[in-house]
């Protein structure tokens, strides 16, 4: 899994490679956690996301707790496949989730 990082006047991207999964979440989550106090805007860009499991959306659950207090967060780019994961869990009703067109 990579993260890239990337800033545009309040906004935060975070574009996120591979699979977010046990072994790679913790690594996600740190990021996350590093930045989240400082951003008033956060976009997470899932275009290369191939597989994200509980603790990947552990992880965005998070997020999203956090960022209800302070601004907003997205996800852009989502796959089918993973959109269908946040739908079956009931996480499209808690964060704005935008599929790959």
């Amino acid at each position: 899994m990579t993260i890239e990082k990337r800033e545009n006047g309040d906004t935060t991207t975070i574009a996120v490679e591979g699979r977010l999964n046990t072994t790679t979440a913790n690594e996600f989550g740190n990021e996350v956690k590093n930045l989240i106090g400082s951003v008033q805007n956060l976009v997470f860009d899932f275009d290369k996301v191939e597989y994200i499991s509980s603790t990947g959306l552990r992880v965005l659950l998070f997020a999203q707790k956090e960022m209800n207090k302070r601004g907003s967060m997205k996800i852009i780019n989502v796959s089918e496949e993973v959109y269908d994961v946040m739908k079956d869990v009931g996480f499209t009703g808690i964060s704005e989730i935008y599929m790959k067109e």
